[in-house]
């Protein structure tokens, strides 16, 4: 307990020096981002694994929409927050071909994508077949047909729900990517042969980054990946792992801070390689990590326990899901108050804790630069 206030009170000296700086820097222009291009797995995915394989269940989306609205939460994002403070529309998915409108952007993420392609089913393991390279490839049709059927419309109505071509330049591209990579590993490869591997992914993660940057892109906002050793689901069935003080696995948290170490590294790299572009990396590792070893000083309840989901005496019901155990029919219900918990349903986080991570990263605290909130996202520094 004494580390945590002592951690907690050393992120809120942070946080004042940094506010006390930035009273000092001349301020800089805002960004007026006219739309948002996003690539990722389930943590950012607004309909599109939804769409391609079937409408996620209740009571997803309860808190917010208020049915399932193809997010794997109770109700919004940390990319539908973005969108709410940069005051555009919440992102339509590209897989999705009913009720979507593309004027402000479109969302390429799916739940269960990885950077690399797994050679696996996601009816086998639930890893995507709509990998990184994938939903670029889905970018450049949508960019070129797009500009295609706007070029043309004869009226104003037929381009409405468009983007406008000269506008995908001056987009933010975000990406929030890699922990599927890191759970398939955990799986499959042995630690030696994943850590192995991160270098390529991190590789494959910067060379879509490049092709959009090729393709006229310029302002990148790019999430690391979570602690992923603190999901409760990959404590359900370790048993025996090492554990930190709050119980999260210790050798997968390491992995996936190697993870963002060489990511972090490569955008640096990529500042290099690729002039004029504004590259944000965003250390959300770091501010899941915070508020999960500071659960009651922000209200949340203990950061292992799952909102939406029935797991008691060795029986696992997931979200949403119907089973019968001794004959009775178990269903996975919600809690009755999402609000107060981390995880919504063992994997995902709640729409309070994507609130309350999104308002501690888009001001710029965990930003690499140093001090660049989402709103300056696009100037080069």
């Amino acid at each position: 307990m004494a580390c945590a206030r002592i951690l907690y009170v050393t992120v809120i000296l942070v946080s004042m020096a940094l506010n006390n700086v930035a009273r000092r820097i001349p301020s800089l222009p805002q960004c007026d981002f006219p739309a948002i291009y996003n690539f990722g797995d389930s943590n950012s995915d607004t309909g599109g694994i939804s769409a391609a394989f079937g409408r996620i269940p209740p009571p997803y989306g309860q808190s917010f929409f208020p049915r399932p609205a193809g997010r794997a939460s109770d109700g919004r994002l940390i990319i539908d927050f973005i969108a709410e403070h940069l005051r555009l529309p919440y992102l339509s998915p590209y897989l999705d071909s009913i009720g979507t409108n593309f004027r402000h952007g479109a969302n390429f993420a799916a739940g269960g994508s990885a950077v690399r392609r797994q050679n696996e089913t996601i009816f086998e393991s639930g890893i995507s077949p709509f990998s990184l390279d994938i939903q670029i490839v889905h970018f450049d049709q949508f960019k070129a047909r797009n500009t295609e059927i706007y070029h043309r419309a004869r009226n104003v109505s037929g381009r409405s729900q468009l983007p406008r071509p000269q506008e995908f330049s001056r987009a933010l591209y975000t990406f929030d990517i890699g922990q599927n990579d890191l759970i398939a590993g955990f799986r499959r490869l042995s630690t030696p042969r994943l850590r192995a591997a991160i270098p390529d992914i991190a590789n494959q993660l910067a060379a879509a980054v490049t092709h959009l940057y090729q393709q006229g892109g310029r302002a990148f906002w790019i999430h690391n990946t979570g602690p992923v050793g603190c999901l409760p689901a990959a404590t359900l069935y370790i048993r025996k792992a090492k554990t930190d003080k709050y119980g999260c696995n210790k050798g997968q948290n390491g992995m996936a801070l190697e993870f963002n170490r060489q990511l972090k590294a490569r955008v640096s790299k990529l500042r290099t390689e690729l002039p004029w572009a504004a590259l944000v990396y965003v250390d959300v590792y770091s501010a899941k990590y915070h508020l999960i070893s500071n659960t009651k000083t922000y209200g949340f309840t203990d950061p292992l326990k799952i909102c939406c989901g029935h797991h008691e005496s060795n029986i696992d019901v997931w979200c949403g899901q119907r089973t019968i155990v001794n004959g009775s029919e178990v269903i996975g219900v919600s809690c009755g108050s999402p609000d107060s918990y981390i995880s919504w349903d063992g994997i995902h986080y709640s729409q309070a804790a994507n609130q309350w991570i999104a308002n501690h990263i888009l001001n710029g605290t965990f930003s690499d630069p140093p001090l660049t909130p989402i709103t300056q996202a696009c100037l080069k520094r």
